[in-house]
């Protein structure tokens, strides 16, 4: 969604979502069986496989993903230790990430969502799940500070982003496995419970963002599942089952386009997934990745 503001002879600006991409998702990092450093991407104009175009700065699984306007970042991760890094990739040139920053500890099965100027990684294993809400900003090369908890320690789990809050839903202690939480961009605090998924469920659910609902798709408790839960952005309410992906599949990467959800990978898949926001509907498969992998991350622009 772009708002133009224009003003007597002053130049038109555009202020568009961060979140939501309108040129190209990431999946980035992952395991094939071993830890891979490959960042893919492909098209949201048209459907296409993805393509190699760089790689992190170590290989590694279930890290968590963040986009700003400019750049994509691959946080946390499973080496085969459990790092803290913050990797940084630009969108404007197909090239390699950098490594610009530390989370507050390190953890993998990260989960994230980005504000307009913030990262953040949320929840996580160090070695036991945890309930931490770390956030780093765009605009410098930092380290990440802790900014809040979960309502219960968590990983594996999915992360939405609207314009004004973070959500990670799915995972936590059992039987609570379909608990969405929400947390502020505009303050640092505590995360609270608004509602639930249709289904418990855990094993790395991909997270989507449209302008006004929250998506989560696939994951497993304990037999993997297919299915797409949709949640509103504007009332703290529970999730609707809105349709399925092509496979039920676990450790999936989650991408959004301005119109569609995206899936890509998870398990020993290397299908990209694609279901619209527009209208409740089951995905379509749109492509493959450069190689099937599972617990990567999404990222877009």
């Amino acid at each position: 969604m772009a708002i133009r503001i224009t003003k007597d002879k002053l130049e038109s600006i555009d202020i568009t979502d961060t979140f939501q991409g309108e040129v190209s998702g990431y999946t980035s990092g992952g395991a094939d069986p071993g830890n891979v450093n490959t960042i893919d991407k492909f098209s949201f104009s048209a459907d296409a496989n993805a393509t190699d175009v760089g790689d992190l700065t170590q290989a590694r699984r279930g890290p968590g993903g963040q986009s700003s306007t400019i750049s994509g970042y691959t946080s946390g991760g499973y080496t085969p230790s459990r790092v803290n890094t913050i990797d940084k990739f630009p969108f404007a040139a197909d090239a390699n990430a950098t490594d610009v920053g530390d989370l507050t500890q390190a953890r993998d099965r990260v989960v994230g969502q980005s504000s307009t100027i913030s990262g953040y990684s949320s929840g996580g294993t160090n070695p036991a799940a945890v309930n931490t809400i770390d956030k780093f900003p765009f605009a410098s090369n930092a380290n990440a500070t802790d900014v809040g908890d979960l309502t219960q320690a968590r990983s594996r789990a999915a992360g939405q982003s609207s314009d004004v809050s973070g959500y990670t839903s799915g995972d936590g202690a059992a039987p609570l496995y379909n608990v969405i939480d929400k947390f502020p961009f505009a303050s640092n605090a505590n995360a609270t419970d608004v509602g639930d998924l249709t289904q418990g469920r855990f094993n790395g659910i991909a997270g989507q963002s449209s302008t006004i609902s929250g998506y989560a798709s696939g994951g497993g408790n304990p037999t993997n599942v297919n299915t797409i839960d949709k949640f509103s952005f504007s009332a703290d309410a529970n999730a609707t089952d809105v349709g399925d992906l092509t496979q039920a599949r676990s450790f999936v990467a989650g991408q959004s386009s301005t119109s569609s959800g995206y899936a890509s990978g998870g398990g020993t898949s290397n299908v990209i997934d694609k279901f619209p926001f527009a209208s409740n509907a089951n995905a379509t498969d749109v492509g493959d990745l450069t190689q099937a992998r599972t617990g990567s991350a999404g990222q877009q622009v």
